[in-house]
């Protein structure tokens, strides 16, 4: 495990929080913006959590690049994000249950986040 592959996971979450932050505040739908909302609030927590406990782990991180923003329809963009977080997992320490468990949660954010644009408008 590098610490560029958590960085690069990191970066995806601070994208995808930037993302959803903007769409939350254009939105016309009331479903929508809650949902958004949400996401971007809870996204930053896990993504610091995330950092944190693999630096107790591992050692310190030491880049998180910055990565250009992405345009479509946002149902689109956060399944793209999500699938770049299910790869991202696989180079993030696999064998310690305690960061896995971290992942989990922000995928189960993402998905739920999904599940919300989708079908609650």
């Amino acid at each position: 495990m590098t610490s560029n592959s958590i960085g690069n996971l990191i970066a995806v979450l601070f994208l995808s929080r930037e993302i959803t932050h903007r769409e939350h505040l254009k939105t016309k739908s009331y479903a929508q913006h809650m949902a958004l909302g949400s996401f971007y609030e809870e996204i930053i927590g896990l993504a610091d959590s995330l950092a944190e406990t693999y630096q107790g782990r591992v050692g310190r991180i030491e880049d998180i690049p910055y990565l250009g923003g992405t345009s479509g329809d946002i149902v689109e963009i956060l399944k793209r994000l999500l699938s770049k977080v299910e790869e991202g997992r696989k180079e993030c320490c696999p064998e310690d249950s305690t960061i896995q468990n971290i992942i989990d949660e922000i995928i189960a954010l993402y998905l739920s986040t999904i599940y919300k644009l989708t079908f609650l408008k």
